[in-house]
């Protein structure tokens, strides 16, 4: 029987939530869609557990009524606003001289109990981005190597132990168990990054609403995160501001005009504007102040993201450049315009094409759903230990028999197997291994002028 699953991108603008089947080869097909004003949310924080409890449940009954089915638990998305990036190394001893999925349990735990975790924080991914095996200085897969000492370097993912809470408990009274909790940025690169960007070294950053979440990856893996509260909404607030009208009409100037390179034309053209203070009264206001503003607030976005890239000490590691996601990144002209801030390729990245997937779903600012019904079909990294301590893994080209599993170090007759997924049980502290049938191996501007940011305080 094929698996469904139900996803819910947690934003700090909207709240998406996507159901997919997934298929017994492992492939998703999307079967319907809900998408809510995110009430009680923001800057990716949960303000008023209430609002936003009814923000998930309305979304997630839009989708049941498409999808025309019932799904009681979910994978969530997880705001960078909770998070800390950690990374940290651990070795252990192979008696066997022969690594299963044990070993690597194992040393990945160590790596958690070897980090230092900051006060109040717990654990919420652990991942693995390079393995030494004795005097190996590299192995992609340790999974049936051989081997007597195996080290691991692992990038652990904590959340605040009381802003997750709120966020599992507005979850829970929408009537939805959380089966899984995915970092936002981990989720929307899953859904745009190939496995060549990923091994060439990539920056993702999904440009929300209200907040910008990146991560890069190196060698198939992720190595770094980071989260920065800014986003779309800044740049309407700065437009209502600037201009002295409605936020609401601020949104719809940024949609309809917002350019971050003008042409010749475009400098000489003006729009009327209502003002806030009047019902009637308006103002004539030239494209050129609607840039300065708009373009002001990106470039301090980028440069604030060029700097994080900058202190994660991997901007020589970037060959495939930077990719961009999310709303935000839609603005006309964000892709010349961010390549002469990060001084690298810079392209706008949208989900990869699935069976089913509903036009509304198509667009960058769709990432972080999809990429979590990507990631519960599978299509994560190697090995993965999640918020709940169980630990996930892409089922290599190694078979491991049924009558060898002290490799793996779990009982025989902990094993469920079907035609679609196999889930592995364990009886100890890392109490489920999941496997998915897809391969690991699968997928195969000039600058802002200076002088303009002066424009509005000349002007206004």
């Amino acid at each position: 029987m094929n698996q469904i699953i139900l996803g819910i991108d947690i934003g700090s603008t909207k709240i998406c939530s996507v159901i997919a089947e997934i298929k017994q080869d492992g492939t998703p097909y999307i079967l319907g869609s809900g998408t809510h004003k995110a009430d009680g949310i923001k800057k990716g924080s949960i303000t008023n557990i209430e609002l936003a409890s009814l923000a998930i449940r309305n979304s997630v009954n839009d989708a049941k009524r498409v999808a025309d089915t019932n799904v009681d638990k979910a994978i969530i998305s997880l705001s960078g606003a909770y998070t800390k990036s950690i990374r940290e190394n651990a070795v252990v001893n192979v008696p066997s001289n022969e690594i299963g999925l044990k070993e690597i349990n194992r040393v990945m735990q160590t790596a958690i109990y070897n980090a230092v975790i900051p006060e109040g924080h717990i654990v919420i991914h652990a991942l693995p981005y390079e393995f030494r095996l004795d005097d190996q200085s590299y192995a992609e897969d340790p999974m049936g190597m051989s081997a007597s000492r195996l080290e691991a370097f692992v990038h652990i993912v904590t959340a605040k132990k009381s802003a997750l809470e709120n966020l599992k408990r507005a979850v829970r009274e929408s009537g939805i168990e959380i089966e899984n909790i995915v970092l936002s940025a981990y989720a929307s690169s899953i859904a745009v990054l190939s496995n060549e960007e990923k091994e060439l070294g990539v920056v993702c950053i999904d440009m929300g609403g209200q907040t910008c979440d990146l991560m890069i990856y190196s060698g198939y893996s992720m190595r770094y995160s980071d989260f920065l509260s800014v986003g779309s909404h800044n740049i309407t607030i700065d437009l209502a501001t600037a201009l002295n009208t409605h936020p609401s009409t601020a949104e719809q100037i940024k949609t309809e005009y917002g350019k971050l390179i003008l042409s010749d034309e475009d400098k000489t053209k003006a729009i009327k504007v209502p003002l806030m203070s009047s019902d009637t009264a308006t103002t004539n206001v030239n494209l050129e102040i609607v840039h300065a503003v708009l373009s002001a607030r990106v470039e301090e976005t980028l440069q604030l993201l060029a700097k994080s890239i900058e202190k994660s000490g991997l901007k020589d590691k970037l060959g495939a450049g930077i990719a961009l996601t999310g709303g935000m990144a839609n603005l006309d002209g964000m892709q010349e315009f961010a390549s002469s801030i990060f001084r690298k390729p810079v392209r706008i990245s949208k989900p990869t094409t699935m069976n089913g997937l509903f036009d509304g779903l198509k667009g960058a600012h769709s990432a972080t759903a999809i990429g979590l019904i990507l990631h519960g079909a599978g299509q994560h990294t190697n090995y993965e230990i999640d918020y709940d301590k169980k630990i996930h893994y892409k089922k290599s080209n190694i078979v491991t028999k049924n009558d060898d599993m002290s490799n793996i170090g779990l009982p025989k007759d902990t094993i469920q197997e079907n035609t679609g997924n196999a889930n592995i049980i364990h009886n100890d502290d890392f109490s489920q291994i999941r496997t998915s049938e897809k391969d690991k191996h699968s997928n195969p501007f000039t600058r802002f002028w200076n002088w303009v940011k002066q424009v509005v305080s000349q002007l206004f």
